[in-house]
C-alpha cells in the first residue's frame, strides 16, 4: 500500500523525535547497549578464529589444476568446496543449471600469410622458475562466444576498441569492412571491442595486451616481475547480450534440461551472440604485425610500448589469416551455497559469495576470495559449535561460470528473485578478493558504513594501523567505490535491488594468463599469507554486524547525501551539451523530503534501541520494511538500453561492461547528448525518491 503523509504531519514528527532524550545519546547501529555488548564478544572470538595459515593450504588446493567452468577440474574445486563448509557445520546445497557455452577454445590458429608465412604463438611459454606453467592441461588462449570461421585479410588497427575508438576510425577515412582488426585490451569489455568490430563490418577481431598497459614498459616482466611477459595472453568472455546469465534464458533460470520443471529456451540464433572469429594474443605475435604496418600513422594516444611506428592500416601486402572453430552445447555448472541458519530470524539472510570456476589456475582471480570465504565459513563455524549462532541466516556462495559471463549467480538470482526480494538483506561480493596488500571497496549507499567501521576492527598485518587507516593513507576518509559491472554482484543489486559491496585487498596481477598461479601469488601477491586471514576477518565482522543486529544496520541517511551528490554530477554533465538545461525540479523536491525523513528514521531508531523498547513483532516488521527501501529504486521498466537492469541507481556502463553507471537512466541520456527523455527521467526517479522517502517515514511512525 502506498501511504502518503503530509507535510504538517512529517514537521510535527521530526520536531517530537528530534527532541527526544535518546537522540544525541549513542550513534545508533541497530544495537540495544546490552546487545552490543555481547555483539562485541562475538566478533572478538571470530577475529581470534580466523586461521591465517589455513587460508595458504586451502588455496594452495584449490590451485592444483586449470579450472574452467563445466570442466570435471572444476566439479573437483566444488566438492572440495562443500565438503570444506560441510565440516565446517553449514548446510549445504548444490543448484545446477545448463548453460549453453564452450570449455574450450576448440581448434585455433592466426598466421602472417604474406610478406611471409609465420605461425604466431597462442599460449604462454613454459618457465623453469613456474612449475606450474608446464601443465599439460593449460590451453591457448580464447575468448568464449567467439563466432568461428576461417578468414585471410589485411589488418587495421584500432587502439582500444571502443566506441570512440571505431568512430575515430571512421572519421579519418579507414574502412574496416572485411577486415581484421586488431585492439589492446583496455578501455572496455572485450566484448565490446567484438560487438563493434562486427557493426562496422569486420571480418575478424585479434585482441593483445600491449606492453604499455601491462609489459615491459611498467616494469619487470613475469617471472622477474609482475607485468605480462611476451608470452602471456589474457582469456576472457565476449558475451554482450543485454541480459547477464545463459545466452539462451532471459530472465528466467536455464535450469537443467532433465529436470522436471521446464525453461523455454532461445534458438542460439536468437541471442544475438558474436558471429566473426575472435582471438586473444599476446604482444609477442603482435609485435610481429606491427613490425609490418605501412599505412598511416596513428593519431596521438594510440601508439602502444611495441618498438615500431604505429600504423592504422597494415597495406596490402600484409595479410593474416585468423581461424576459431569454436563449439557451444549445453554444459551443467553448479552453484555451491552453504548456510549457518539463524537461530532467530533465519529468513533473513547475508550472502557473501565468489565464484570459484577460472581461466586456467585462478589463484588471484577468482580463488583468492574462494579461499578466504573457506576460511571465514571455518571461523564461523567454530563459534557455531561453541553455542554462538548468528541470528539471521548467513550464507556464503560459490558461484559457477563467472569468467563466461557472470552466469552462475545470475540464474540464482533469476531462480530466487522472489525470495531474495523479501530476505536478502544484503550481498559481499569478494571476487578475487585477497589478489594483494591494498585494500578497497565498492558499495551500495546503506553499507558503506558497514564497510568502514567494521575496517576500523582489523588490524593491517604489515604496520601498526588499522586496516581502516591503512586504507585512508593522508585522506581524511577513505574513497568508496561505485558498484560498477564484471562480477557477481550485478544480479543481485541491478536486477534484484539487494544492497552490494564488493571488496577486499588488490596488487600484482597477471589477469587471465595461465600464469596465474600458485607460484605467482607467493612470490609476488602476498608470500607472507597474511592478507587472507585479514580480509576473512573483515568480511566476517560485516556478516556478524548485520546477523545479529535487531534492527539492519543500514546507513539510511547516506541514500540522500550520495543521491545529491550524484544528481549534481549528472545536471554538469547534462549542461555540456544542453546549456539551457535547468535541472531536475521534481528530483530536487523530492530529494529535500528524503532528507528530512532519513533524519527523522535515525532519531527514532535511536530512541528506541536505546529505551529498548522494541518487541521481537515490532522488530520483525521495521527489518522487513528496511529490507524494502532498496526496491524503492527497482522499476520494472528497467532501462533503455536493456530491461534486464531495473536498478534506477546504479547499474553495469552498457559501452564499457565494467564501470559503474550511477543514475543509470540518466547516464544513458549523457552517453547519447540527447535532452529528450529528461523530463521522463525527472518523472520516474522522483517517483522512486518519493516512495523511498514515504516508506522512511512510516517506518519512523510505526516506531514512534
Amino acid at each position: 500500500m502506498k501511504h502518503k503523509v503530509s507535510l504538517t504531519s512529517f514537521l510535527y514528527y521530526c520536531v517530537a523525535l528530534l527532541t527526544g532524550h535518546f537522540a544525541a545519546a549513542q550513534e545508533w547501529n541497530g544495537y540495544t547497549p546490552t546487545s552490543f555488548q555481547e555483539q562485541e564478544k562475538m566478533e572478538t572470538l571470530l577475529m581470534q578464529g580466523m586461521d591465517f595459515p589455513g587460508y595458504r593450504e586451502h588455496l594452495k588446493k584449490l590451485t592444483e589444476r586449470p579450472h574452467i567452468a563445466g570442466t570435471p577440474a572444476n566439479e573437483k574445486v566444488a566438492d572440495y568446496m562443500a565438503k570444506v563448509m560441510e565440516e565446517a557445520g553449514m548446510m549445504v546445497d548444490r543448484y545446477p543449471y545448463d548453460i549453453y557455452m564452450s570449455t574450450n577454445g576448440g581448434t585455433s590458429n592466426i598466421d602472417l600469410v604474406t610478406p611471409i608465412r609465420l605461425p604466431l604463438n597462442q599460449q604462454e611459454y613454459i618457465m623453469e622458475e613456474d612449475p606450474f606453467s608446464a601443465d599439460p592441461t593449460l590451453g591457448k588462449g580464447w575468448n568464449a562466444y567467439s563466432g568461428s570461421g576461417d578468414v585471410t585479410s589485411t589488418v587495421v588497427y584500432a587502439n582500444y576498441g571502443t566506441k570512440e575508438d571505431f568512430e575515430k576510425l571512421t572519421e579519418m577515412g579507414i574502412d574496416v569492412k572485411g577486415k581484421i582488426i586488431i585492439a589492446r585490451y583496455g578501455g572496455n569489455f572485450r566484448g565490446y571491442k567484438a560487438k563493434f568490430a562486427e557493426q562496422y563490418g569486420a571480418a575478424g577481431l585479434i585482441i593483445y595486451t600491449d606492453p604499455a598497459d601491462s609489459g615491459y614498459m611498467k616494469g619487470l616482466v613475469y617471472p622477474d616481475g609482475v607485468y605480462y611477459d611476451e608470452s602471456a595472453i589474457q582469456r576472457g568472455s565476449l558475451l554482450t547480450t543485454d541480459y547477464e546469465g545463459d545466452p539462451l534464458t532471459p530472465f528466467e533460470p536455464s535450469l537443467p534440461l532433465d529436470g522436471k520443471k521446464k525453461v523455454k529456451r532461445l534458438d542460439p540464433s536468437e541471442a544475438g551472440l558474436h558471429t566473426i572469429p575472435v582471438l586473444p594474443i599476446a604482444y609477442g605475435a603482435a609485435k610481429e604485425i606491427f613490425a609490418r604496418m605501412n599505412g598511416k600513422v596513428v593519431p596521438s594516444g594510440w601508439q602502444g610500448g611495441l618498438p615500431y611506428t604505429y600504423r592504422l592500416e597494415g597495406g596490402e601486402e600484409l595479410t593474416l589469416r585468423l581461424q576459431v572453430d569454436q563449439k557451444k552445447d549445453f554444459t551443467r555448472i553448479s552453484n555451491v551455497v552453504g548456510t549457518f541458519k539463524g537461530s532467530e530470524y533465519p529468513d533473513e539472510w547475508i550472502i557473501l559469495g565468489c565464484h570459484y570456476d577460472a581461466w586456467a589456475f585462478g589463484a588471484t582471480d577468482p580463488n583468492s576470495g574462494t579461499a578466504m570465504l573457506l576460511s571465514l565459513s571455518e571461523a564461523l563455524g567454530k563459534m557455531v559449535k561453541a553455542g554462538h549462532s548468528p541470528k539471521r541466516s548467513i550464507l556464503i556462495a560459490h558461484w559457477d561460470a563467472e569468467e563466461h559471463g557472470v552466469i552462475g549467480s545470475s540464474e540464482w538470482v533469476e531462480q530466487m528473485r522472489d525470495v531474495l526480494g523479501a530476505k536478502a538483506v544484503a550481498y559481499l561480493n569478494f571476487d578475487g578478493g585477497v589478489s594483494g596488500k591494498n585494500f578497497g571497496a565498492a558499495s551500495s549507499p546503506t553499507l558503506k558504513g558497514l564497510v568502514t567501521e567494521m575496517a576500523k576492527k582489523v588490524d593491517y598485518p604489515y604496520t601498526d594501523k588499522t586496516l581502516y587507516d591503512e586504507w585512508r593513507g593522508e585522506k581524511e576518509v577513505p574513497s568508496i567505490g561505485n558498484l560498477g559491472g564484471g562480477s557477481d554482484h550485478i544480479g543481485f543489486y541491478m536486477h534484484v535491488g539487494v544492497p552490494s559491496l564488493s571488496g577486499g585487498s588488490g596488487g600484482p596481477t597477471l589477469y587471465h594468463t595461465n600464469y596465474d598461479d600458485f607460484h605467482f601469488y607467493e612470490t609476488y601477491v602476498d608470500p607472507e599469507f597474511k592478507m587472507g586471514g585479514t580480509i576473512g576477518q573483515w568480511a566476517g565482522l560485516m556478516a556478524l554486524r548485520m546477523a545479529n543486529a535487531e534492527v539492519i544496520p543500514y546507513d539510511v541517511k547516506r541514500y540522500a547525501v550520495d543521491l545529491k551528490g550524484h544528481f549534481e554530477s549528472a545536471v554538469k554533465k547534462i549542461q555540456q551539451f544542453d546549456k539551457e538545461f535547468a535541472g531536475f525540479g521534481k528530483v530536487e523536491t523530492a530529494l529535500a523530503v528524503l532528507e528530512r525523513n532519513t533524519t527523522v528514521l535515525d532519531a527514532a531508531l535511536t530512541r528506541a534501541l536505546g529505551e529498548k523498547a522494541l518487541s521481537k513483532k515490532e522488530l520483525k516488521s521495521i527489518n522487513e520494511q528496511l529490507i524494502a527501501l532498496e526496491k524503492s529504486f527497482i522499476d520494472e521498466k528497467g532501462m533503455y538500453y536493456g530491461s534486464w537492469y531495473k536498478s534506477l541507481y546504479a547499474s553495469t556502463d552498457p559501452f564499457s561492461g565494467y564501470a559503474s553507471w550511477i543514475l543509470p537512466g540518466l547516464e544513458y541520456e549523457i552517453s547519447l547528448e540527447s535532452s529528450n527523455r529528461l523530463e521522463e527521467w525527472d518523472q520516474r526517479y522522483a517517483a522512486a525518491i518519493e516512495s523511498l522517502a514515504n516508506k522512511i517515514l512510516m517506518l519512523a511512525k510505526s516506531i514512534s
